[in-house]
């Protein structure tokens, strides 16, 4: 029975010798390992055998890259406003024995770092730098946190202003000043739309005009030569005046009409034209009758006869017989 007793006890001892003995590391995790005390080495990730009991590894370090978030910090700029900053930063890592051993808390150092360091950098910035110029701020905080932080062995990798916060006076009037912008930009862009769509319409009107311009004048030189090719006479040209007349009259407001004077001299040529067709029609239809012989009884006075005999008298010559040469 104590021969068993003392085969569990050794073996419970051997068991907590192995597991103080062997020790296994996760990826990306590191450990710092002393030895009565004293700094001894760094254990790597896997499998690692240290002496029990005399050398003792410290707590797990987290090898990957972190991310600390800050609560909002005011911060008075250069034009004496206070602006709430919500910082991130992103840092790793690299050297787990200065991390242990070179501060207590590394985090809670860059915090207060990265807080004093932006008080100067914002505090050289006027309000609108601040909202303009976030990339200048991050680089000049990054480079002075990762030159503090080398000898803790942390690296900073980037650092990012998560939100900028004025005071809500400041915000109501940036939304009217941007409110008042938009307008302008809408009313501007309005006046240009407006105005580009009169000289679209205009220029349309212009090519309008001058395309009936052109067609107009091509009909009136497809008239003019047709007429010319034709050769119109005087009457025809006489009977296109008077066909123009009622739409010369058409007008409410025609008080004067200005008629040019070829139209009235081919009214003349078509005049005349219409009186000797008109003669030559009456001449063919009706012929004058004879005359009736005179009686030698008739005594009455013969009118042609008195109006030749005071022609005679009159002009030195003598009424000649139809069909009589005329004297010498």
């Amino acid at each position: 029975m104590a021969e068993l007793i003392i085969g569990i006890v050794v073996a419970l001892l051997a068991v907590v010798l192995v597991l103080r003995t062997v020790r296994i590391v996760p990826q990306a995790r590191a450990s710092n390992v002393e030895r009565l005390g004293r700094y001894l080495r760094t254990l790597e990730p896997g499998l690692n055998v240290v002496i029990p009991f005399v050398d003792r590894p410290r707590q797990l370090i987290d090898l990957r890259e972190q991310v600390i978030s800050f609560e909002p910090r005011s911060v008075i700029t250069e034009d004496n406003l206070v602006v709430d900053i919500d910082t991130v930063l992103y840092v790793q890592v690299t050297d787990p024995r200065a991390a242990a051993y070179e501060i207590a808390n590394f985090e809670q150092a860059i915090e207060q770092l990265t807080v004093t360091t932006l008080r100067n950098v914002i505090g050289s910035l006027d309000l609108e730098k601040v909202l303009t110029s976030r990339e200048h701020i991050n680089s000049q905080l990054r480079g002075v946190l990762d030159e503090a932080s080398g000898k803790w062995g942390i690296r900073v990798n980037r650092v990012e202003l998560k939100a900028i916060d004025p005071p809500p006076s400041i915000k109501e009037s940036m939304e009217k000043q941007m409110r008042a912008d938009r307008e302008k930009r809408a009313a501007i862009l309005t006046a240009e739309g407006v105005r580009q769509s009169r000289i679209l319409t205009a220029e349309g009107e212009r090519q309008a005009a001058i395309l009936r311009a052109e067609g107009q004048a091509k009909a009136i030189d497809t008239v003019f030569e047709a007429i010319h090719r034709n050769d119109p006479d005087p009457k025809l040209l006489a009977y296109q005046y008077l066909q123009m007349l009622p739409e010369l009259a058409k007008g409410e407001a025609n008080k004067i009409w200005v008629i040019p004077s070829e139209f009235t001299q081919a009214l003349s040529g078509l005049t005349g034209a219409m009186g000797r067709l008109g003669e030559s029609a009456g001449g063919a239809a009706a012929t004058p009758p004879a005359a009736a012989p005179s009686s030698a009884n008739d005594h009455r006075p013969n009118a042609g006869s008195d109006a030749d005999a005071q022609g005679d008298a009159e002009g030195g010559t003598r009424s000649l017989p139809p069909g009589a040469p005329p004297a010498p």
